[in-house]
């Protein structure tokens, strides 16, 4: 999240900027032939149908180019460089870190096991599968204006959730979810630093991720690895994750360490992770694999690094013939072409798969099927929404619409509006009070963190800010 800011850089002005046309998207798959926003379908089970597509497929974006903004603004901040709005993702960071409730039935397994060691799979599978939506979505969300908020109540899930924007900058987003079955809590702040390499775009990981276990009176602490989108220049835009994540669990002891690692030259470890799970005295219970787009297995220790030694001995004489061959691409930073997959170990249990994306996928910004409901605005959500909730973000509705300009448009007034209140505040010497989370200590690790204060669900929005 971090190019859009209340701070202008350059003359570039978006609503004054062509608009490219809109891709094709198969009419028996759009909203505009079928339901509306608002119109829920419900099943005969009662439970509600989400919707499946937008209701606008997505523009183009070959027509701009992303160093055509960065080339005005090195040395900067990157979180102080206005984007064009081409490059956005009808979604606001808030909704985007919704989505580590896509994949809620690991909490679910991880919440049924009677075996610490399971429970502890159960949830490094549940901490990789947090960031394989990301996979190939190249368009970035909206950051989210200061007090902004989204909630998030699914039913069939299981699970309601609630996030606000504490901090304008540094941005902040922080984040609360609760099992309805009072089985789990997860929360925790995120703040991405941006870094601009002059080829990729890199954003470190900072804030905590907490989980807790309430029926095993168990509490997990990890941090998300580093996120690189290549080719912010010229070529093909891809995305790898890389760094090392830590799961602690504070209660056992127990210790889960994942390595995402970097693509390498030929792109071997594309999107491999590998890693161990440890108990307190450090010896290691399993062994876990596999692809953060793809999914996860575990093993015992002996199996696994039998299998390596073995496929190490078979890999040597191709490793040679190799050894004097450098991609003359490689200065281009292009997306190595990986065709093999997973090489499963016999006898390996399987954590996690990825799910797949619906058919029109790539023509709605790569969503998966649940990102696709999470701005949808059912009939009668107005009346209780918060006035803050991104679903009512003008800026971000006008854009899934399809109504590119009005959507920039609407973008450069918030951004102003932001501006006039904060200069505002300043004369006044009034501080900011964020209204659903206060900063405080995160009881595990001991590390500052921005705590729920409750009652969002309460619904007394009385007090909220005027932000749209």
């Amino acid at each position: 999240s971090g190019f859009d800011s209340d701070n202008s850089s350059g003359d570039f002005s978006e609503a004054n900027h062509k608009v490219p046309e809109m891709l094709d998207l198969d009419p028996h798959q759009s909203n505009r032939t079928g339901k509306h926003n608002g119109e829920t379908e419900i099943q005969e089970n009662g439970i509600k149908r989400h919707r499946t597509s937008l209701p606008a497929p997505m523009f183009s974006r070959s027509d701009f180019s992303v160093w055509s903004i960065l080339k005005k603004c090195i040395g900067l901040e990157l979180s102080k460089i206005t984007m064009p709005i081409v490059f956005n993702e009808p979604l606001s960071f808030l909704q985007r870190i919704t989505e580590y409730m896509e994949h809620i039935y690991l909490i679910n397994r991880a919440c049924s096991h009677a075996d610490p060691l399971e429970r502890m799979q159960a949830v490094a599978a549940f901490a990789v599968s947090a960031v394989a939506s990301q996979w190939e979505r190249t368009g970035k969300p909206f950051n989210p204006l200061l007090g902004e908020t989204y909630e998030l109540t699914r039913e069939d899930l299981g699970f309601r959730f609630i996030s606000e924007q504490v901090s304008h900058h540094p941005p902040i987003s922080a984040f609360y979810s609760e099992g309805l079955n009072k089985d789990f809590i997860f929360h925790g702040s995120i703040y991405p630093k941006l870094k601009f390499w002059g080829k990729s775009i890199e954003a470190e990981p900072r804030g905590t991720i907490t989980l807790e276990l309430l029926k095993h009176n168990e509490a997990y602490t990890w941090t998300n690895p580093t996120c690189c989108v290549h080719n912010v220049i010229i070529g093909k835009l891809w995305l790898e994750q890389y760094g090392v994540v830590e799961i602690v669990n504070h209660s056992t002891g127990d210790k889960c360490v994942l390595n995402f690692k970097p693509c390498g030259l030929f792109g071997k470890e594309l999107h491999r992770v590998e890693g161990y799970i440890q108990d307190k005295h450090k010896k290691k219970l399993c062994v876990i694999y596999g692809k953060w787009t793809e999914c996860l297995w575990c093993t015992d220790p002996t199996t696994y690094e039998t299998y390596k030694k073995s496929e190490k001995r078979g890999s040597e004489q191709k490793k040679k013939s190799n050894e004097d061959i450098k991609s003359e691409n490689d200065e281009a930073d292009e997306m190595p072409e990986v065709q093999d997959t997973v090489q499963f170990i016999p006898g390996s249990k399987l954590l996690w798969r990825i799910n797949c994306r619906p058919p029109n996928s790539s023509q709605m910004y790569n969503f998966t099927s649940f990102a696709v409901s999470l701005n949808e605005l059912e009939a009668g959500m107005e009346a209780i929404l918060a006035p803050t909730d991104c679903r009512l973000r003008p800026d971000i509705r006008n854009m899934e619409n399809g109504n590119m300009d009005v959507a920039s448009k609407e973008k450069e007034r918030l951004e102003e509006k932001q501006r006039a209140a904060r200069k505002e505040r300043a004369k006044d010497e009034v501080e900011w009070h964020t209204r659903w989370f206060h900063q405080g200590t995160n009881p595990y690790t001991g590390t500052p963190d921005w705590l729920y204060s409750g009652g969002y669900f309460d619904r007394d929005f009385s007090d909220c800010p005027d932000i749209y």
